[in-house]
């Protein structure tokens, strides 16, 4: 293979599993403790809108992504049909936005790693991880896809294991030390909108949070055997993942067991089935939960990656960044971004109980940007593309008018929580940073050329 080319190997199966994992993170596994805290069952319904919102953006994604495949994904697309300024700022902030994931799945694994080994350090656990997956994704694309598809198999399977056990119990009305497990708790202890309006619309934060990731599918369509057909079918399941990964899972957890005494602070899957006294099954979903994290931070390392390739592509990254191996592998870019990526360790050393919600909120505002970005560069795509494709988004444009007031609504609410207003005051900054860079890069480009 030529130099500074990717490679085409994930096969069909590698991007359909990537795309049905995807959305089975941290904030699957963790956050919707938090997200129960809440909104208590009414995170049924704040899940069920925050899916349509997220189908219809990366239904947006995928009609650009089937028309012109591309590593680059939106912020190619927003190059291309918005401009050099969008190309920029776009791309650097998704490279960001899953730097931050990336940092928060390996805090997230050393937090779960605490079930079983709470005297361990975290930051030793966040360096061991690092090296092993920086390794990974060093080796070849067709590996990094085989590791995505048995970490997804994982957490499918365990997701789908999940239901039916639920199911099983709770037909039996299991007896516990917090009483029986039946569907009488969704609207038992305070009702289905227990916490009121405020709780329900607090909860969309997480819930957006938890559906990060999930446009990684649009990058995977660069390195795709044949994105034309498998793109639509892994988009076209995103609503099935949805109903069964959050609407179902979550429906049984809290039929299970009290919604009110589950605890925030750790998994609600590993929680449950502790109070209830089953404490094996407790066991397996912490290793599943932890499973689902290193899957995560395997897609980020190499979704940054792909990224600043091609940013670099774009002349919006250094030049070196876009060189490749002979196996198509863009090993700058990867190690670039894992270097970024290992602040982490320090992160972990210095502020070891602060640092999971301080991501967690710049992670969200970062990624209600990304989607909002590209919910405008599909609207330029459909005024300027001579081609559109074979895969138009439904209901355009009602349905991205739909999907921008969601995110717009979320990121004004996170103004009025407390651990997230940080974040929404820091978006700007960042946002200014960017353009002082994209000047920088401007200016001095401008300089050589006279030259």
């Amino acid at each position: 293979m030529s130099q500074n080319k990717l490679a085409h190997s994930l096969s069909s199966r590698h991007i359909l599993m990537i795309a049905l994992g995807s959305a089975i993170g941290t904030g699957f596994f963790f956050g919707a403790g938090e997200s129960i805290k809440l909104a208590g069952p009414a995170i049924l319904l704040s899940y069920a809108l925050g899916g349509i919102m997220m189908y219809i953006v990366v239904r947006a994604l995928g009609e650009m992504a089937v028309a012109e495949p591309s590593s680059g994904s939106f912020s190619y697309y927003a190059y291309k049909y918005i401009g050099n300024y969008a190309g920029f700022v776009s791309g650097w902030n998704y490279w960001f936005n899953y730097i931050i994931v990336s940092m928060l799945e390996l805090t997230a694994t050393s937090i779960f790693m605490d079930y079983w080994f709470p005297n361990v350090t975290h930051w030793i656990v966040t360096l061991v991880v690092m090296i092993i997956f920086t390794i990974i994704n060093l080796l070849h694309v067709r590996i990094f896809g085989e590791f995505e598809f048995w970490f997804a198999g994982i957490k499918v399977t365990t997701v789908i294991c999940l239901v039916l056990f639920g199911i099983y119990i709770i037909g039996f009305d299991h007896n516990s030390n917090q009483g029986v497990s039946n569907i009488g708790n969704l609207w038992q202890n305070g009702g289905f909108f227990a916490n009121g309006l405020q709780g329900f619309l607090f909860s969309f934060v997480i819930v957006v949070f938890s559906f990060g990731g999930t446009e990684l599918v649009g990058i995977t369509a660069g390195e795709a055997e044949n994105p034309e057909k498998t793109i639509p079918m892994a988009i076209n399941g995103i609503i099935v993942r949805i109903i069964l990964f959050y609407i179902a899972t979550l429906g049984i957890v809290m039929c299970l067991y009290p919604w009110n005494k589950i605890d925030a602070n750790v998994s609600p899957f590993v929680d449950v089935f502790r109070q209830i006294g089953i404490n094996k099954a407790a066991s397996l979903m912490n290793l599943v939960a932890i499973s689902a994290a290193l899957s995560s931070l395997n897609s980020g390392i190499y979704g940054t990656a792909r990224m600043v390739y091609n940013l670099a592509d774009q002349q919006n990254a250094p030049k070196f960044m876009k060189k490749t191996s002979e196996k198509g592998i863009p090993y700058n870019a990867i190690i670039f971004s894992v270097i970024c990526i290992a602040i982490t360790v320090l992160l972990n050393y210095l502020y070891p109980k602060k640092i999971f919600n301080i991501l967690l909120a710049i992670a969200t505002i970062a990624a209600i940007i990304n989607w909002l970005t590209i919910l405008v560069t599909h609207a330029s795509f459909k005024k300027k593309a001579k081609n559109t494709g074979s895969y138009p988004s439904l209901f355009y444009p009602w349905s991205s008018i739909f999907a921008a007031i969601f995110l717009i609504t979320v990121a004004s609410i996170m103004f009025f929580m407390p651990d997230m207003k940080l974040a929404i005051m820091i978006a700007p900054g960042w946002i200014l940073l960017l353009s002082i860079g994209y000047f920088i890069k401007t200016k001095i480009k401008g300089e050589i050329i006279d030259e």
